[in-house]
């Protein structure tokens, strides 16, 4: 089973990804989690990372699929794995699919998360995290027991920049322009399939789970 999860900013890709790495116990792939843990252990992709990074630029393609391609050859991902967030453009996906090639590796098949633009402001503007934890909370979905207070540590909740509606509105736009064409490139591959993205997280995981089980 290997997965690769596209959608746009509140599409639910993170929560989803979770379920399935705890129901098919497959690991979770994000880039920022990579990139941080090669930073931290101090490799020779995370230095390099690390002098993108401190200079406030993205982290080249050839660096980040190299540190992918560092993830994939451990034993947890021999038997599948899932892709949450990358890759975010043709390009990416071009130098993903060569490397994976060289592995003697493919993807199974690419889950398409489709939710409507308003209801993605709605889910983004709605957000509040945790200063002190980093828990998040939504005004609809999660909201917390007391306005303004974490639940499980005390902190103060707050909106982040990236959740305010102008931003989230310039994120969806970068969105349709750079992510939205892989569609066409993985159907063409003829491994994408498309999930309502709309309705409860258990609505939407028993549609991606029995994409998943149809592999």
């Amino acid at each position: 089973m290997r997965l690769i999860l596209l959608g746009p900013p509140g599409a639910g890709k993170g929560t989803q990804a979770k379920m399935l790495r705890e129901k098919f116990r497959k690991p979770q792939i994000s880039t920022g989690d990579i990139l941080r843990k090669s930073v931290q252990e101090d490799t020779a992709l995370g230095r390099k990372a690390k002098l993108f990074m401190n200079a406030g630029k993205l982290v080249e393609d050839d660096v980040v699929v190299g540190l992918i391609r560092e993830r994939l050859v451990k034993e947890d991902c021999q038997s599948g794995f899932i892709l949450d967030g990358f890759p975010r453009t043709i390009i990416q996906a071009e130098k993903l699919t060569e490397t994976l090639k060289e592995m003697n590796l493919s993807i199974d098949t690419v889950i398409d998360f489709q939710v409507d633009t308003d209801e993605l402001v709605n889910r983004l503007t709605g957000r509040s995290t945790c200063s002190d934890c980093g828990a998040m909370f939504h005004k609809i979905s999660r909201p917390p027991l007391k306005i303004g207070i974490c639940d499980g540590c005390g902190g103060s909740l707050y909106q982040r920049d990236d959740d305010k509606e102008e931003t989230i509105k310039k994120r969806l736009e970068v969105y349709q322009n750079e992510t939205a064409p892989l569609r066409e490139f993985y159907r063409k591959q003829g491994n994408l399939k498309t999930a309502q993205g709309d309705g409860t997280v258990e609505e939407v995981f028993a549609r991606v789970r029995a994409i998943v089980i149809s592999i």
